[in-house]
This record gives C-alpha cells, structure tokens and sequence, in this order.
C-alpha cells in the first residue's frame, strides 16, 4: 500500500468528479521484435503487444522519448519500430527498481547495436522543462510516485500522440495519474493488464 499523501488526496478528489473508464487493451496479435537483448526486464512480454498497439492506435513511427530507460530493455523494443528513439534516465536507480549504481556505460553498450537510440542521462523534469518537441510516442516507466507520474505523464501526453505508463497494474500511483492525466487533457485511456500492466493514453 502506498503512503504518498498526494495519492490518497488525488484518489479521494476524484470521487467527486465524472468517472473515467480505463477500456481493457486486448491485443490480436503478438510478435517478438529482432534483437531484443538478454537481460532481465520488467517489461518483457509487452514488446510482443507493442505492434499491435502502434497500428491500432494508428501511431506514427517517426520520433519516440522514453523517460526509464534503466537496462534499455524497453528502449530496444521502441528502436525496432521508430525512426528516432531517445532515452533519459539518470541511469542510477530508484526506490522503486532495487536497483542501484551506475549502469549508464553498461546500457550505452547493450544498445549500441541501435543507431537509432539516443541516450541521455538526465533527470526528467530538467528534460521537460526545456523541451517543446512533439513526438508521435512518449513511454514514461520513472520512479512510480502519483506526483511524479503526473508531472511527467501531464507534459508527455501535451506532446505525443501516444503516451504509455508502465507498471498501472503494480503501482495504484501509476493508476490514478493516467485517469487523472486522462480527465484533465480528455484524452482516450486503455489499460493492458498484463505484465504489470501498460496504460495507453491517445
């Protein structure tokens, strides 16, 4: 159970205004993108859906940024789809992953084999307060706090078609900002329930 106060305030605010309806995402078919590195990922077994959401979404596949590049799992996927793919992350870890140290150099050299990734170590909230690009997808998988997942998720669905929040089904923080991202652009919101689940704002 979370303790974060601003998740409790927002969850208690939003009994008294217009439900939001998470439709269940159910893909029609899954496939595995090439290359995908070995490595252990929260993610896996959602770049087999990734496709599948893109076209039925009707994404383009030009420019895609990532907030939580971690172990670049995630990163690979969007690399095998989009023209452009760039990542920030302070690439040290949060309280959430239980993962700790270093693992910029390690990451940079797992994804080296994609010219098409950038990476670039940073915090989000110094990328966002700079950046005033349009992308056609934003993944935000950052530490999985309600305040944090608001401010970022707020910006990236201002500037994307596609915005994906990883971890609803294991994170009721993640949850509550998507529907609370969602009630306040009027956004479209679907939730994949797999896989510590993929909430889909278009």
């Amino acid at each position: 159970m979370t303790l974060e106060r601003a998740y409790w305030t927002a969850k208690a605010a939003g009994i008294f205004r217009p439900r939001i309806k998470l439709t269940e995402f159910v893909p029609q078919s899954l496939s595995l993108p090439p290359r995908m590195p070995e490595v252990n990922s929260a993610w896996k077994g959602i770049e087999s859906v990734l496709g599948d959401l893109l076209t039925r979404f009707e994404v383009p596949r030009h420019d895609c940024l990532e907030f939580g590049v971690e172990h670049g799992y995630s990163t690979a996927a969007f690399a095998s789809f989009f023209e452009n793919v760039t990542g920030v992350d302070t690439f040290t870890g949060d309280i959430h992953t239980n993962v700790f140290g270093d693992f910029y150099a390690a990451t940079t050299q797992r994804l080296s084999v994609f010219p098409n990734v950038k990476l670039i170590r940073g915090d989000y909230r110094d990328w966002i307060a700079s950046d005033s690009k349009r992308y056609d997808l934003i993944h935000v998988d950052i530490v999985h706090t309600y305040v944090d997942t608001y401010a970022c998720g707020l910006w990236a669905a201002m500037h994307s078609r596609c915005t994906l929040f990883h971890d609803t089904e294991s994170f009721p923080a993640v949850k509550q900002a998507l529907i609370d991202i969602s009630r306040n652009t009027g956004k479209r919101v679907y939730n994949y329930r797999e896989h510590y689940g993929l909430g889909i704002l278009v």
